[in-house]
């Protein structure tokens, strides 16, 4: 099942994706998903994500790979959903996009095992890891780079019945292919992150953990369009503007 969160005119509403007619959770009818605005499917209290979780994107950032998993935090102030604009900063000179899948949490997850980590999932969602990559070499860690506002892209919903182990990921810029990956190639999988972080800190329902890029990362400019596509679930769609602040 699809769930999402959507708007129209002022009114925003939970509702169910059937091809392209949206079902509102309460009430009856349906809409076009066409004459609705996306919003972010959750609104996360943290996002838990993951550096050089493929093997091909170590390599190609010319990194060894890490023996656990090498996790960040992005704030929840950088969250934007489908259809909005990725705003790129004035003190960057080269942002990137990153495809990933990110796993939606439906329960408070607390030291939870790996055999029981996926009772823990609600679903899996499009995710756009956007990363200032020059300040992340400059500083040498990942809070600034990663947490501009509108550098936490998700969406347009949430699956939530889906086999996280074998899923096709493509990111396109302006049309082409630039990122080709499959979950099977994941580091660490699903069900071992859950168990890593949760063993670190709690997970509380909404939370996401957004588990790693596969290769071909590179720059966006302005008027740029960028999408996500996760067979299974659909496409994540932005454009790319420049930060008027």
């Amino acid at each position: 099942m699809k769930l999402g969160i959507f708007k129209l005119g002022e009114r925003a509403f939970r509702g169910v994706v059937e091809e392209d007619r949206i079902y509102p959770l309460e009430g009856k009818g349906f809409y076009d998903v066409r004459e609705l605005q996306i919003l972010p499917p959750v609104r996360p209290g943290k996002i838990v994500a993951l550096a050089l979780n493929y093997r091909a994107h170590a390599a190609e950032m010319k990194k060894p790979l890490p023996p656990e998993p090498l996790i960040f935090l992005k704030p929840s102030t950088s969250v934007i959903g489908h259809g909005d604009d990725i705003l790129l900063p004035s003190m960057s000179q080269r942002v990137d996009y990153e495809g990933e899948l990110g796993v939606v949490m439906g329960k408070r997850a607390r030291g939870v095992s790996q055999e029981e980590a996926l009772d823990y999932v609600m679903g899996y969602t499009c995710f756009n890891d956007v990363t200032a990559r020059d300040l992340q070499s400059k500083d040498g860690l990942f809070t600034r780079a990663k947490g501009f506002d509108t550098f936490a892209v998700l969406g347009p919903w949430i699956e939530t019945h889906l086999d996280p182990f074998s899923l096709d990921i493509r990111t396109y810029l302006n049309g082409q292919v630039v990122q080709e990956g499959n979950t099977s190639n994941l580091i660490f999988d699903v069900p071992a992150l859950v168990n890593f972080v949760s063993c670190i800190m709690t997970l509380e329902p909404g939370d996401i953990i957004a588990t790693g890029t596969p290769p071909g990362v590179g720059p966006l400019s302005p008027g740029d369009k960028v999408e996500v596509e996760i067979k299974g679930i659909g496409k994540l769609t932005n454009p790319v503007a420049v930060r008027g602040w």
